[in-house]
């Protein structure tokens, strides 16, 4: 069977090499499977891709016979509609990827021993940079410290983010040239930790964190250029056709426009850009770019920080840490006053909310501007974390959409038991409740953060657990979809999230012929054989992109 697709792979490949420029693409012996728009799975045979790259007909089981057009046999190859990553960070996905890998470190001494490695291989006198640390799956649980990396590298500065973002660890050089001092104080939403005797540790959390990223050198453009070119591998790789592209930047937003002029767009972006780069310029959403591959639809806001750098805004103190509640980023007054002005000018607005109390915060905000701004204006809470319970009931009044990451259940679930106590977690992850509501669900990864694979995130929705199987019987089971609402939070929820439905989320007639072919039928495997599904190909407006084992297109 394998060998007979390879055969057909390499046919259809000829086909196209000598197809008409205007030629139909008929794809037909396709174990179809998409969500349709009354959210059940729906089964199909095939698709006919007109010249424009959308879809012209979804087939099921009938047989055609057309002039002009290629025909392309799937050979039984379960063909899905590309998935969306509803919340993701493009650029800094492929700065990952050529920075300092730490994702893996499985200690401060593991950790210590890649510096060491890495630093010996860069020849620059410049920064070090790393990705990806994080104290959670370390035997100590100890945040590292600027003297963990001194007595490693001690004449450069290093500066290494921990895998949430919210969290920089730096060493001493690094915060002498930031100018980082005993009397530096904290800003506001941030925090700097220190040693009992007022000394900063290296620690950076939250808004703090810019402190020290101010210092560091501006990325070039050839630089941003390899990243986006490089994240883009990974998601076509990985079977995601478009991404919600969060807390972007102006110079990423140049970075995706460069692409597009140039033609090198090859995943669609519903781009969020940070509220202080879009009031600087004064920049206003934008139409669909570049055959509907970029379009600046929305602000990203922060309410709070990150639950693993006990940063999460909680209603009640921490369980693992008395005193602390975690950090409010504005007043209620502050919050909604950023929100009504990014309003105002016609942005959807994303905010992202981890603790209970940061949620209640944005769900009292959203109330204010539904009533101010009715219609169609889609609030979005990214992540929606740990809630309280009976906040969930808001959201739907309010018109709001949970913007949630399944991955993130599965990484944290013994860290927000810690954080939280088992007595508060009954609004954590509470995908089900949520649903239940009739609260509009579009799913991610948060990549980099997470792993951009968007099926340990199906998987993972599907049986709170993680690839391994872990815990048995999942974490919370009352709390877990069905496959057609998780498949549909990686496709059309994730585009009615971006404003995007009309486009893409579906392989329905008028949409984009954006779908991949994977090695198994995702809709009757079991949750382990579902996180390792493998992605054959991926195709973006009727156009092959990705196929495993090579290069994708350019």
């Amino acid at each position: 069977m394998r060998a007979a697709m390879k055969t057909s792979l390499i046919a259809l490949t000829a086909l196209l090499a000598a197809a008409p420029a205007t030629a139909d693409t008929l794809i037909n012996h396709a174990n179809g499977v998409q969500v349709g728009a009354d959210g059940r799975l729906q089964h199909f045979t095939g698709i006919l891709i007109g010249d424009d790259g959308r879809v012209k007909r979804l087939l099921q089981g009938e047989k055609m016979k057309l002039a002009n057009t290629i025909v392309i046999d799937a050979g039984g190859k379960t063909m899905l509609p590309g998935l969306i990553d509803a919340h993701g960070h493009v650029i800094d996905l492929g700065t990952a990827a050529i920075t300092l890998q730490l994702t893996d470190a499985s200690s401060i001494t593991d950790l210590q021993q890649r510096l060491r490695t890495y630093a010996a291989a860069q020849s620059t006198s410049g920064w070090l940079i790393g990705f990806g640390w994080n104290q959670e799956k370390w035997p100590s649980k100890a945040f590292p410290t600027a003297v963990d990396l001194d007595s490693i590298v001690s004449d450069r500065p290093v500066a290494l983010e921990r895998v949430d973002g919210h969290a920089l660890i730096v060493n001493s050089a690094a915060m002498n040239a930031a100018g980082i001092t005993a009397a530096t104080a904290d800003p506001s939403g941030g925090k700097i930790e220190r040693d009992a005797n007022g000394k900063p540790t290296g620690l950076f959390v939250d808004s703090a964190t810019r402190l020290i990223r101010r210092a560091i050198p501006a990325r070039t453009a050839a630089q941003q250029d390899e990243s986006l070119a490089k994240a883009q591998a990974q998601l076509l790789s990985v079977g995601i056709t478009a991404v919600g592209s969060m807390s972007t930047s102006l110079d990423d937003w140049a970075t995706f426009r460069r692409a597009g002029d140039q033609r090198h767009l090859q995943v669609r972006l519903m781009v969020y850009m940070t509220a202080a780069d879009a009031a600087k310029t004064k920049q206003k959403p934008t139409p669909w770019l570049y055959g509907d591959r970029l379009r600046l639809v929305g602000v990203k806001l922060f309410t709070d920080g990150a639950l693993g750098s006990r940063g999460a805004w909680l209603k009640q103190a921490y369980a693992d840490r008395p005193g602390t509640h975690g950090l409010q980023f504005h007043s209620d007054a502050e919050l909604l006053a950023l929100a009504d002005h990014a309003a105002a000018a016609g942005f959807q607005i994303a905010t992202h909310a981890i603790g209970d109390a940061a949620n209640a915060q944005i769900i009292s905000v959203y109330e204010a501007l539904h009533r101010k701004y009715p219609g169609d204006r889609r609030w979005r809470i990214e992540h929606l974390q740990i809630a309280d319970p009976a906040d969930l009931k808001r959201l739907k009044p309010a018109g709001i959409i949970a913007s949630m990451q399944p991955t993130h259940q599965t990484s944290d679930r013994t860290m927000a038991e810690a954080r939280l106590g088992l007595a508060r977690l009954k609004g954590a992850y509470a995908w089900r409740t949520i649903e239940r509501y009739g609260v509009p669900l579009a799913f991610g990864s948060d990549f980099p953060v997470e792993s951009p694979n968007p099926f340990p995130g199906l998987s993972a929705a599907t049986s709170r657990q993680d690839p391994s199987g872990n815990p048995p019987g999942g974490w919370r089971p009352e709390e877990r979809l069905s496959f057609a609402t998780a498949l549909g939070g990686f496709t059309r929820g994730a585009a009615y999230a971006g404003f995007a439905e009309k486009q893409i989320g579906s392989l329905d007639p008028g949409h984009y012929a954006d779908f991949i072919f994977v090695d198994s039928d995702v809709s009757k495997v079991d949750q382990k054989a579902l996180a390792a599904t493998k992605v054959l190909e991926t195709w973006v407006a009727g156009k092959k992109m990705f196929s495993a084992g090579a290069m994708p297109a350019r």
